[in-house]
């Protein structure tokens, strides 16, 4: 089945994306509670964060710099407009665990002659933030005028050091994409310098032509709309283990290894 084009074909895709979402969810939700303490700012960056190591890893020094480097880029720009110096060691004060958000995103859609905006979710994708600080909390945050203390400091802190930790964990990223989970970074419109981590799954999902999006919004009497997997990633799906294993044996054993 490709792209839905009517609703029965969009009902019969939503009722196997929303299955396999599950699944999947639960799945990394067991991994990521298992990996979180390598997850931890204080495993890349040691003494520079409160509380961390007194002996710092090795890179440690290399991975403040580049969390510097991307807070200067960040602090001083609308919306945030934070102090420019970031001191050390950082007190980042983020509850033990992780948190994963589905992506929403905002769709124009052409309806006659005017135009509507639907709110599509990525069912398959998530947005990676340490517990506490997941991404709804921040246009909230930037329009209250009152924050108690260093709140908008915490919460781009946050983002910036998930950031620095995974890009400096190779092995780990190795090891979740080898899951089928792995981990990428993007940015907002709304926050062009803010990196925001994402981790999805090797199953992507996809959004049919407006005028299903449309017929479906107005069948739910929502401004929404949820993408519906790719079935053809399903059978797509491989164990880069597996075939490099077996790659290896068609090298060295053509006749016994097949395929």
């Amino acid at each position: 089945m490709s792209a839905p084009d009517s609703m029965q074909s969009l009902l019969t895709l939503r009722k196997l994306t929303r299955a396999i979402a599950d699944v999947v969810r639960s799945q990394m939700t067991d991994y990521l509670a298992t990996l979180a303490p390598l997850l931890a700012p204080k495993v890349v960056l040691g003494d520079y964060v409160l509380g961390g190591a007194k002996e710092s890893p090795r890179k440690a020094e290399k991975a403040f710099k580049e969390l510097q480097a991307l807070y200067e880029t960040v602090a001083a720009t609308k919306p945030f407009n934070l102090p420019r110096e970031l001191t050390t060691p950082i007190n980042f004060s983020a509850a033990a665990g992780l948190e994963i958000t589905p992506v929403d995103y905002p769709h124009a859609v052409q309806a006659g002659s005017s135009s509507r905006t639907i709110m599509v979710r990525s069912p398959l994708t998530w947005t990676l933030t340490y517990a506490g600080f997941a991404p709804g909390r921040l246009p909230d945050l930037l329009k209250t005028k009152l924050r108690p203390g260093d709140e908008l400091l915490q919460f781009v802190l946050s983002y910036l050091l998930m950031n620095v930790v995974t890009t400096n964990s190779p092995g780990l990223m190795q090891t979740l994409a080898a899951l089928h989970f792995p981990i990428n970074t993007t940015t907002l419109p709304d926050y062009p310098n803010l990196p925001i981590t994402r981790i999805s799954t090797d199953v992507s999902t996809m959004r049919p032509a407006d005028s299903v999006v449309i017929e479906s919004a107005e069948l739910t009497g929502m401004d929404a709309f949820e993408e519906v997997v790719k079935i053809a990633d399903l059978s797509a799906l491989r164990d880069p283990f597996r075939e490099r294993l077996l790659e290896i044996g068609r090298q060295q054993a053509p006749d016994l290894v097949a395929g």
